[in-house]
């Protein structure tokens, strides 16, 4: 089964690639009264890299969250 996630996980990072070669336009993001103009390629690594940081954090502290709570309980 990890050779299945492996495999998911290196094709969506396959096609987040791919997308980030052919999308170098500039674009505006509006976040906050903040206006940034990057290409499209850089921001949508970025938002991979965020996403992947704080989905990893995310289960991380869920994971700990559920084993502290079957330790208290015994």
């Amino acid at each position: 089964m990890r050779w299945v996630y492996l495999t998911i996980i290196i094709l969506f990072a396959v096609a987040i690639v791919v997308f980030a070669a052919q999308n170098f336009e500039t674009v505006t993001v509006s976040f906050l009264k903040v206006n940034l103009s990057l290409p499209l390629a850089l921001l949508s690594v970025v938002v991979y890299l965020l996403g992947a940081a704080t989905g990893g954090s995310l289960f991380a502290l869920l994971r700990r969250s559920y084993k502290g709570s079957w330790r208290g309980a015994e």
